[in-house]
């Protein structure tokens, strides 16, 4: 089996529609693909109408967080999107992205780039607008050649000059939401330096301790080193392992099943979840 548990579509800031996602998903041989738009389940119900056979959805979403100043990201599996406290905690970040997507503009301008609000916000479309969408707009202006080369001090970064903050969960807390809502958690990327200042071991012991299932650990954004010294800290803690794309269609290089995720692995996420469960392609439109 092919396990890719780390994908976004156009509900956030991917470039494919979830319907294109899922598609694209079984035309490169997975067998099961992860929805986790930026704190948003808004197209779950596209993937699923469209679902081809043989490939199988996890539904989830991928939560804000912010713990001792430091930004990272919780992906959240099989849980119910409908339990009302992580609803509301869900809609309480997406309703700051905008005012802070403004802001970076407004931060970007003072910086003699000439971005509008109207072209980041025509580039997000539908989608839960973020960072990626503001990088976009710099690659459309030649400020940067990449996304990629956007976040760095310079503009997006964590702190960088355009950055501007924005309402992130507890992750103690999103653990505690989550797990209420019948899901599971694995820390996103947790040693993806390059994108700013990283959680100690010491925080992700803590939050092993208060539930957390497992770390993101075979990631593009990781170094040989960085997985192994992972991996260790994994096995010490009684994390699960994880290993995925984290797709964005054509807005970051990394390709779908880049990074996969052990069957067994998957097997015990699927056995801890009780809010959702994955679901089964039986040929879409």
């Amino acid at each position: 089996m092919r396990i890719d548990l780390h994908c976004h579509s156009t509900a956030s800031d991917g470039t494919d529609t979830p319907a294109e996602l899922v598609r694209n998903a079984a035309a490169a041989g997975l067998d099961v693909v992860a929805l986790t738009d930026h704190d948003s389940t808004r197209g779950h119900a596209e993937a699923i109408a469209a679902l081809p056979p043989g490939l199988t959805l996890v539904t989830g979403a991928e939560l804000s967080c912010r713990v001792d100043g430091v930004s990272m990201h919780m992906l959240a599996y099989l849980f119910d999107p409908d339990e009302p406290a992580l609803l509301a905690e869900r809609e309480l970040v997406r309703d700051d992205r905008v005012p802070r997507a403004r802001g970076m503009v407004a931060r970007l301008n003072e910086l003699g780039v000439p971005v509008t609000w109207e072209q980041v916000a025509r580039i997000a479309g539908e989608g839960s607008v973020g960072r990626p969408h503001v990088a976009t707009a710099l690659v459309e202006l030649g400020v940067v050649p990449t996304v990629s080369d956007a976040f760095t001090r310079e503009w997006l970064a964590d702190g960088g000059r355009a950055y501007v903050e924005k309402h992130e969960t507890d992750p103690f807390e999103a653990i505690r939401l989550v797990k209420a809502a019948g899901g599971v958690t694995v820390f996103a990327h947790p040693g993806a330096s390059k994108r700013g200042r990283t959680v100690p071991e010491s925080v992700i012991a803590e939050l092993a301790a208060a539930g957390l299932d497992g770390i993101e650990v075979d990631h593009m954004d990781h170094g040989d080193d960085t997985r192994a010294r992972l991996r260790g800290l994994a096995a010490d803690l009684g994390l699960l392992v994880t290993g995925s794309s984290d797709y964005h269609g054509s807005r970051k290089t990394c390709v779908l099943g880049e990074y996969t995720t052990d069957p067994e692995v998957y097997g015990e996420i699927t056995r801890r979840a009780t809010g959702a469960f994955p679901v089964p392609g039986t040929g879409g439109a």
